[in-house]
């Protein structure tokens, strides 16, 4: 059977030959046509990936804005101590990593509501302006982080002065 085209698919135009090879009282569905089958790598249905159990991480909800000199980026980092995140910045990224510690208190099944989350974290944001990583400030305030980027100023110049080296013998 030849394959229909990306067109034939979208909309539906296969010739009336093939409904009527599909449709005769000698064909079994299931039965593999003679040339080759479309779905083979598809079909490893009994052999599905084993899960890893291992913990997932969160990803930390961000906001971030931009004011006439800066880039701001805030998160929720409560039950955090401010020694324990990690902000990495580059001049057109930032990861901020964490851990939050949970402190169970009742046995799981004491629990009517669980929607804190507990454990590692982490979030990667692209910046849409270039920063100086250099002068880049955070601060974190009742569980409120905020991290300060100053954004690099292209349009800047200043006037290099050209040193001569006289070499005297």
């Amino acid at each position: 059977m030849k394959k229909p085209s990306f067109l034939e698919r979208l909309t539906g135009s296969v010739s009336a030959d093939e409904y009527d090879r599909v449709l005769s009282d000698d064909h079994q569905f299931g039965d593999k046509d003679a040339e080759t089958d479309e779905y083979a790598e598809e079909e490893n249905w009994d052999n599905e990936p084993v899960r890893d159990h291992t913990p997932q991480e969160g990803e930390l909800p961000v906001d971030m804005y931009q004011t006439n000199d800066a880039i701001v980026i805030r998160a929720l980092v409560a039950g955090v101590s401010p020694n324990d995140l990690d902000i990495a910045i580059t001049r057109d990224m930032v990861t901020i990593r964490g851990m939050r510690e949970e402190y169970q208190e009742s046995a799981d099944d004491n629990y009517y509501h669980r929607e804190l989350f507990w454990g590692s974290f982490s979030r990667t944001l692209l910046l849409p302006e270039e920063v100086i990583i250099d002068e880049a400030d955070a601060q974190e305030k009742h569980g409120l982080l905020e991290i300060r980027l100053p954004k690099l100023d292209k349009n800047r110049s200043t006037q290099l002065r050209v040193k001569s080296q006289v070499h005297v013998k």
